[in-house]
């Protein structure tokens, strides 16, 4: 059976991220990529570039699937504005889930979403819709991770932790179990969070502390 094609929203450096995972599943073939106008017919391993953001209403006639592949760092506004437009037009936004991943069958997992190589989401876990579980991301049993998330390469969030929405979990950050963490946190790389984070705003160190501005 054929499978059905799927276009890729942003060409960069986490898109290169994304073609390797929906690579190794069995369910999209990927059409193509849409970025920069300036860039169009260029390719990326492969894939052309075969549109800019403008071209998404004119694409919707021939393709129904859709994945934001661009990455998530200090802001979620490009990403979040990018899922309003795709479902506004009437996309599909599908799980992506990478081969070597571990997704119990227990667990929730929001449209659009991806998660990467090697991680790991345990069971009754809750995934919100537009995130990014990165590569080797534990998400343990329990853990609720809210919309429009990024959990970095190596987190670990463990039992019963709750991550609001919007949020940014650095690389290698680890949580203590049944901690709970208001929307609109940016947790810096190699944190250690033992508290309760109430507030939003930008968390570093170990344990982790609010940043002065």
């Amino acid at each position: 059976m054929e499978k059905p094609e799927i276009i890729l929203i942003g060409g960069g450096g986490h898109c290169l991220s994304c073609i390797e995972v929906i690579e190794s599943m069995s369910e999209f073939q990927i059409a193509g990529i849409i970025d920069s106008k300036s860039k169009i017919g260029d390719e990326i391993l492969g894939y052309k570039i075969i549109g800019c953001d403008d071209d998404l209403r004119i694409l919707r006639n021939k393709y129904d699937y859709a994945l934001i592949s661009i990455g998530q760092m200090e802001s979620v506004t490009i990403r979040k504005k990018l899922f309003n437009l795709l479902k506004e037009l009437g996309y599909i936004l599908p799980v992506i889930m990478a081969s070597t991943a571990y997704v119990s069958r227990n667990s929730v997992i929001g449209e659009g979403s991806i998660v990467m190589h090697q991680s790991i989401v345990n069971s009754l876990s809750r995934i919100g819709k537009n995130c990014i579980i990165n590569t080797r991301a534990l998400i343990e049993h329990g853990t609720i991770v809210g919309d429009f998330c990024h959990i970095s390469t190596n987190a670990v969030l463990n039992g019963n932790v709750s991550v609001g929405d919007e949020c940014f979990i650095g690389s290698n950050t680890t949580f203590a179990n049944g901690l709970s963490v208001v929307s609109d946190v940016f947790i810096g790389a190699n944190s250690l969070i033992t508290k309760n984070i109430k507030f939003p705003g930008v968390y570093i160190g170990s344990p982790a502390k609010k940043k002065i501005e």
